[in-house]
């Protein structure tokens, strides 16, 4: 598996995948962007910048979807190229795969549409990497066969270009658990991501806007390094409270330096076993 622009690869850290829920401006991202390649670079983290050019699956019909689609892909390759960095998105039509491949590096899935067999296998044959969101109803154990797909969609020399991540699977019908028993059992399939953040929503609530549990991410990001998952899924800005998309669980921007030399430190104790 090969991702254009990846730096300190070598640094044996986790991965991380770490932007706003989604792009509302060109100034926002690259001002969240800037941060976070400086924070990464100082502590030798491999980085993917994260971004959603558009928001589908919304409680309401009045919820933010994007700022339109081509401006937000512009400005996610924008991203790219001025901090020299790789950069995902996520898409939810088998059409949306050709038109987000010409901008980004890694095409995202969204847990509700990963057994939507047309889609997996649109973004697998665009030949970039594909980030399979564990279903919040799936099985670990189930997820191999979207990975399959993958192998199966894509072009010779890019079979293996899946990740799996787990964002939590509902518990009831307001909050999400994260069962770290299912991280060893994915990882035999493909490397391994732990969304921090999204597993810490509490969906489905009355007001049609999605709760969350922000004061949680550090318990759950330190079990996933822990328990040696290979990437960390963190959302971010620098106003959450504003934020037009899922900022009930986001991460503050300030408190992510002080978050990810915390994680860093113990993955230097894990690794050393």
């Amino acid at each position: 598996m090969t991702i254009p622009k990846i730096k300190h690869a070598d640094s044996d850290n986790f991965f991380l995948l770490c932007g706003p829920c989604a792009i509302e401006g060109e100034d926002m991202a690259l001002r969240i962007a800037e941060q976070v390649v400086s924070i990464t670079d100082k502590l030798q983290i491999p980085y993917v910048f994260k971004g959603s050019f558009k928001k589908a699956n919304r409680s309401r019909i009045d919820s933010f979807t994007g700022i339109g689609n081509e401006k937000a892909l512009k400005i996610l390759e924008k991203v790219s190229k001025t901090f020299d960095i790789p950069t995902i998105t996520d898409i939810h039509e088998a059409s949306d795969a050709e038109m987000a491949a010409e901008y980004v590096d890694v095409l995202q899935i969204p847990a509700f549409l990963v057994r939507q067999t047309d889609l997996v296998v649109a973004a697998a044959k665009t030949g970039k990497v594909v980030n399979l969101k564990k279903g919040q109803f799936m099985s670990p154990e189930a997820m191999k066969h979207a990975v399959q797909k993958v192998k199966d969609a894509s072009p010779e020399g890019y079979r293996d270009n899946a990740w799996i991540t787990d964002r939590g699977t509902m518990f009831g019908y307001q909050d999400m658990i994260v069962d770290f028993r299912g991280i060893p059992t994915m990882r035999q399939f493909a490397p391994t991501v732990l969304d921090v953040t999204h597993s810490l929503q509490q969906p489905n609530q009355s007001a049609g806007v999605t709760g969350g549990r922000p004061d949680m991410i550090e318990t759950i990001a330190r079990a996933g390094v822990v328990n040696h998952v290979d990437g960390l899924f963190i959302e971010t800005h620098f106003d959450p409270a504003n934020a037009k998309s899922d900022g009930a669980n986001m991460l503050h921007l300030d408190k992510l330096e002080g978050l990810l030399e915390r994680l860093v430190a113990i993955r230097k104790v894990v690794n050393s076993f």
